[in-house]
């Protein structure tokens, strides 16, 4: 269990992040158009996960935006923005702001993806969503590079995870 701040009051998680040289666990995740993908999906790319609450949120959203803008510019790099958002939310949001450069899953049917990383927040009134986080993994599925970010409001470290591409 990892402890995070929202708001600076203290909520936990249902794990720690998976460990920097390990593979990243498979997943199923939910497309916008409702079909599902994997991990094995994205092989032969390297991967930047941008995990995330909600996407009806202001850092949530600008991370999104963020990602967007810097994916054009990564070579053979994906950026998949995931959340608990239903599918069809992700895709407005995407549609509204011209976002087209990243890919949204959502893990709202189980949360399974959440529990397995450990980023399900377990406390308070986020409980059930996943925390902010980041994780980079090469075109095999090694981990590379994560980040817990300790205050959901605050966004991530973009140019961390960037510079292990």
């Amino acid at each position: 269990m990892s402890t995070i701040t929202l708001g600076g009051n203290p909520v936990h998680t249902s794990g720690e992040l998976p460990k920097i040289g390990t593979q990243l666990a498979d997943f199923k995740l939910v497309k916008n158009d409702l079909s599902i993908a994997t991990l094995a999906d994205f092989s032969g790319k390297r991967v930047v996960l941008n995990i995330f609450p909600s996407i009806d949120t202001g850092t949530c959203a600008a991370s999104v935006r963020k990602f967007n803008e810097t994916a054009a510019n990564l070579h053979n790099t994906v950026v998949l923005c995931i959340s608990r958002d239903l599918p069809f939310a992700q895709k407005r949001f995407c549609g509204a702001e011209g976002i087209e450069n990243v890919v949204n899953l959502s893990d709202f049917k189980d949360g399974s993806f959440g529990k397995t990383n450990g980023l399900e927040i377990t406390d308070g009134v986020l409980a059930g969503l996943h925390s902010r986080a980041v994780i980079v993994i090469d075109e095999k599925g090694t981990i590379l590079h994560t980040e817990q970010v300790q205050e959901i409001a605050n966004e991530p470290n973009y140019e961390a995870a960037l510079a292990v591409l």
